[in-house]
């Protein structure tokens, strides 16, 4: 490729799009001078270039042309719209896909023999907190599966999946921290049931979750581990386990993620 190829081409410059762009030049993985984003909205484009020092365009062709690595990060549903210009990357161009829903064989078809990474992040990528899931297409090298990995850890960890698997990935890890903000609003006002000011409830609630999580992953620990640790006989805890157990928390959580799952392969088949 020549020396004016862009290092990195993004399709669409939303949430997430600015999320692992922000974080990739924190990181210094990419410059900002090796960056171009297109998006269909002035005052968007008008913010990343202010904001990031990025060049910016309207029109796909442009990063598409010349893109070594392509970010496509535009809605599902406008998918079709962005497809003809994936016909014009460089052969030898890397695409990585966030679109939720949109399977490897169609993004694979509208890019012909380039290769191809599926990935399903979730929303904490917005401050580096958050897990990637990615499934490699079959034209994709070992090089090009690291460099896509390289990208996506900006934003947090990564997992590598089949892409059958992606389902179970968005109902537990892209609907997850919906379900875990839920339990954190209940957690909250347990305590203000309790007699705890509003301010203080959320406080304790959400430092409470996050400690815990820290927790279970700085340590390896097992949640049951924890859990034992913190439950003493005849104690606090283990009266609240039990009104927990009453309440189904188990069994709502199981079901919520397989509800969400179900729901991306409905989505997924169009």
């Amino acid at each position: 490729m020549s020396d004016r190829s862009l290092a990195l081409g993004v399709i669409g410059g939303g949430i997430m799009g600015e999320a692992i762009l922000s974080r990739l030049f924190v990181r210094n993985i990419y410059a900002p001078d090796r960056v171009k984003v297109a998006d269909p909205n002035p005052q968007r484009r008008e913010y990343l270039t202010q904001e990031y020092g990025v060049a910016v365009t309207a029109e796909n062709a442009e990063v598409t042309r010349e893109a070594e690595v392509l970010l496509l990060a535009v809605k599902p549903q406008i998918f079709d719209r962005v497809a003809p210009d994936l016909a014009l990357l460089p052969a030898s161009s890397l695409v990585i896909s966030i679109l939720a829903g949109t399977p490897l064989s169609r993004l694979q078809a509208a890019c012909g023999d380039r290769a191809v990474v599926r990935v399903m992040p979730n929303t904490p990528a917005t401050v580096g907190a958050g897990i990637s899931a990615l499934a490699p297409g079959s034209q994709v090298s070992p090089t090009q599966l690291e460099t896509a990995k390289q990208i996506l850890a900006a934003v947090g960890s990564v997992v590598e999946v089949s892409e059958p698997l992606l389902d179970a990935v968005t109902g537990l890890s892209g609907s997850g921290p919906a379900f875990a903000a839920a339990f954190i609003e209940a957690l909250s006002d347990g305590g203000v049931a309790a007699g705890l000011p509003r301010a203080i409830a959320s406080q304790l609630a959400i430092e409470t979750v996050l400690g815990a999580a820290t927790l279970l992953k700085e340590k390896q620990m097992h949640p049951a581990q924890l859990k034992d640790s913190v439950t003493s006989p005849g104690g606090t805890t283990i009266a609240g386990m039990v009104a927990l157990e009453k309440g189904g928390l188990r069994s709502a959580a199981i079901e919520a993620v397989k509800a969400a799952a179900a729901r991306s392969r409905e989505l997924g088949q169009g």
